[in-house]
């Protein structure tokens, strides 16, 4: 099958600029998409991790008897009990506390409870409030939860504004482009060339450079990506150290420079329509 020539193309500047320009917004917007979906996917495993989590503290002794039993007649729905002793609250309490205090009489009695479903929290919550503090290990991090979700929703707009970025590179290069070949699209008008023949030619050189732009953007991004990740992980603290890709993820970040590719496609197609119709 023989294919048709391009009628007129991109000069070495305008090429370089262009690929240089969609690379770097590429590789922006590959990285502000991963950690979006790291973060994300990190958020929806803390959470799930600890739905199921609670602390009881009882602060008045004679109450103590009171929350065992409600810890026996609901057995069937406790995995695992934990009563958390008296030197190991000490010790966890000890970067708050001077030398030498001895705060072990005013310790509350504390457990640690895991339910087998998250929906029966509400019950345990309902039995044990009335003679002892519960405190679901999900309230206690909410601020945690609300953070990581503020960071995607910052990453998210990074990735969005990266995307008009590109749209409006895309449309001022177009038009820069018509405006440097006039006179040959002027000819083709003359010989009777539609505009959808003309918007085909311009999409046929947008679509090599951003395809070869969004390869380099994404393959520098990608080492980058996952420097941060084992960073995350190495550090062992709270919700960085969840972050992570799954196979899907990793399947929705190679779709990014494919979907970006198509946009400067659309967007090349539609601002030399606009220009033609101006002329």
């Amino acid at each position: 099958m023989k294919k048709t020539p391009l009628v007129f193309s991109l000069v070495r500047e305008q090429s370089a600029f262009m690929t240089v320009v969609i690379s770097v917004l590429t590789f922006l917007a590959v990285l502000a998409f991963g950690i979006a979906l790291a973060v994300g996917g990190g958020v929806i495993r803390w959470n799930t991790q600890w739905d199921r989590y609670a602390t009881v503290q009882i602060t008045n002794p004679d109450n103590t008897n009171y929350v065992k039993k409600v810890f026996e007649e609901n057995s069937d729905k406790l995995d695992n009990i934990q009563e958390i002793s008296k030197n190991e609250m000490e010790r966890m309490m000890q970067p708050w506390i001077s030398s030498g205090a001895k705060i072990n009489n005013y310790l509350p009695v504390m457990y640690e409870i895991k339910l087998k479903k998250s929906s029966d929290m509400k019950l345990m919550r309902e039995k044990i409030s009335p003679r002892a503090k519960f405190l679901t290990h999900t309230s206690a991090l909410k601020t945690s939860i609300s953070a990581g979700w503020k960071l995607v929703s910052i990453t998210m707009l990074i990735l969005t504004l990266m995307l008009v970025s590109i749209g409006m590179c895309i449309s001022y290069i177009s038009r820069n482009i018509a405006m440097l070949h006039k006179h040959e699209l002027e000819i083709l008008n003359q010989v009777g060339a539609t505009d959808k023949f003309i918007a085909h030619q311009m999409q046929i050189i947008v679509a090599k450079i951003a395809s070869i732009a969004c390869i380099i953007g994404f393959v520098s991004a990608c080492p980058i990506l996952l420097m941060i990740l084992s960073t995350a992980h190495s550090a062992r603290v709270g919700l960085m150290a969840t972050l992570s890709l799954s196979p899907m993820n990793w399947i929705m970040l190679i779709l990014l420079p494919i979907l970006i590719v198509i946009f400067s496609v659309f967007i090349t197609k539609k601002t030399t329509f606009k220009i033609l119709s101006e002329n």
